[in-house]
């Protein structure tokens, strides 16, 4: 049997990951725009905060009337600095929104 995946609920992924200054912000960003996450090569769309992601899954966003796409590297610990922030996502691609 495989070992289970650790995951964080996605407002506080991307709280930790600083791309929101708010847990509150982050949560009404996924309400109000949705995610899209892709994991295993399959692609849904979201919109509930507490979903959970983990490390491997792609997630699909806007933000600032951009589209964000990052890999998720780590899930953190906590919110610490930027440099810690950043190692836990890598960029795949911003476009124009």
């Amino acid at each position: 049997m495989s070992e289970a995946r650790e995951t964080v609920r996605l407002d506080v992924w991307l709280w930790r990951a600083r791309f929101f200054k708010t847990r509150k912000l982050a949560c009404e960003a996924v309400e109000k725009r949705g995610v899209r996450i892709t994991r295993s090569e399959q692609t849904r769309r979201v919109s509930k905060p507490g979903t959970p992601v983990g490390a491997g899954d792609v997630l699909i966003f806007t933000r600032a009337r951009r589209i964000q796409s990052v890999e998720i590297l780590d899930i953190g610990t906590r919110r610490g600095p930027a440099s810690e922030a950043q190692a836990l996502y890598r960029a795949v691609g911003d476009e124009d929104a």
